[in-house]
């Protein structure tokens, strides 16, 4: 498309310095503008990347992917649908639970709490909360020894530590000769557990199954039945599939009813600020786009005269479009290769920006997660460089427009 004497003034003409220096100053601009626009673009949608997949490891690693419980909070003959429930497609863990919502007191100390029965043999297959224990184990959870396992926040909040006692408080009352009271029961902590997100560590506490079956008065039902699959984006479909086999008597729920508008915000955060951080690139190629009209004013004789010699006007439009594009280009190449070493090297330097701050960035008393973390995704880097460089050659199509439409008699009437 471009012969070798285009490229060959386009280029020139995108280092030459001699005539007009604030040109070329705005050229540079031009093409820092763009580097920065594309480092920081990539860079940034690598860390949202990065806590979007810490938040789904850490809030999918721990809740049900499909749950199946009774229409009234109860299931009965639950051992045999658990048989059923594991055959399933996609299936790869099932485990019963019980859970109800409970006060936790210790002296003074009063906390509310979902208060969730498990079986400790099963529960691993469905949760990784047994894998994020500070103290204790959830094998410590045995029948009728009423222990209990406490988020870090909740055992903080009530002052007590492995081997200490809490008083179960349930919200149902039974009736005696004192009169109607509601029902207690002394539990042993256990253990403590640090899952990394406010709503696990401060408001869950977990103890034996049969035990709670006891505590609720449940007999041999349960709540539900909690499943792991293979694939947690088929968790919809897996569910729609359980809900026609078992019927209206049962209620069939997927992660994604739970936690799935807090994905969804965060995408559309990631995409809202995608499309912010590529104004700055925007601004960029509007000074490209000056630059560009000033060069070429700058060289309207010089053209004038290339017309006149017989080069046509559609050369000279070439002639500027490379001009502009080498600067385009050049300044996505660079701005790509150092958002990549950005992006990969997260980890390395924040804390020197840490210390030099005195101070983090992100608390953990503040924030679910206190490091920041990086996944960059090679697609994205690719479209960011892509789009960027089309954008470049797109802004050099208006000055390249002009240049062509200069009439040489007008250009050198009073050289």
């Amino acid at each position: 498309m471009f012969t070798p004497l285009e490229l060959f003034i386009g280029q020139r003409y995108t280092h030459s310095r001699r005539r007009n220096r604030f040109i070329s100053f705005i050229s540079f601009a031009s093409m820092l503008g763009i580097m920065l626009g594309v480092m920081v673009l990539i860079t940034v949608l690598s860390i949202m990347n990065g806590f979007e997949k810490e938040l789904r490891s850490r809030i999918l690693g721990v809740v049900a992917h499909v749950t199946v419980s009774g229409t009234n909070g109860q299931l009965a003959g639950w051992t045999e649908q658990l048989g059923r429930l594991k055959d399933a497609d996609h299936v790869v863990g099932a485990a019963p639970y019980v859970q109800k919502q409970v006060m936790l007191v210790n002296g003074s100390q009063i906390r509310g709490v979902l208060l969730q029965g498990i079986d400790p043999a099963h529960q691993s297959k469905v949760s990784e909360v047994n894998f994020k224990m500070l103290d204790g184990s959830f094998s410590n959870l045995v029948p009728r020894e009423y222990g209990i396992v406490l988020g870090v926040e909740v055992a903080s909040a009530l002052g007590v530590f492995p081997g200490d006692k809490v008083t179960v408080i349930v919200p149902q009352v039974q009736v005696t000769p004192a009169g109607v009271l509601p029902r207690v029961r002394r539990f042993t902590v256990v253990g403590i557990h640090q899952v990394g997100l406010q709503e696990y560590d401060g408001m869950t506490a977990f103890i034996e199954l049969s035990d709670a079956s006891r505590l609720f008065r449940l007999g041999e039902d349960v709540s539900g039945i909690r499943l792991k699959l293979d694939d947690l984006f088929a968790a919809q479909s897996v569910g729609h599939e359980l809900q026609q086999q078992l019927g209206d008597e049962y209620k069939v729920t997927d992660w994604s009813e739970e936690h799935g508008s807090f994905f969804r915000a965060v995408k559309t955060e990631k995409i809202a600020m995608s499309l912010i951080l590529f104004l700055v690139v925007g601004v960029a190629l509007f000074n490209l786009v000056a630059s560009l009209m000033m060069a070429v004013n700058d060289k309207e004789a010089d053209i004038a005269i290339l017309r006149t010699f017989g080069m046509a006007g559609k050369r000279i439009m070439r002639v500027f479009m490379i001009q502009g594009s080498i600067i385009g280009v050049f300044g996505t190449i660079v701005g790509v290769i150092l958002g990549v070493l950005l992006s990969q090297n997260v980890d390395t330097v924040v804390p020197v920006i840490e210390s030099l701050i005195g101070r983090k960035i992100f608390p953990e008393d503040v924030f679910y997660i206190s490091t920041i973390p990086s996944d960059m995704h090679w697609d994205d880097v690719i479209k960011i460089g892509i789009a960027s460089i089309i954008a470049s050659v797109l802004a050099t199509l208006y000055p390249a427009w002009r240049a062509a439409q200069i009439q040489p008699a007008e250009s050198l009437r009073y050289e």
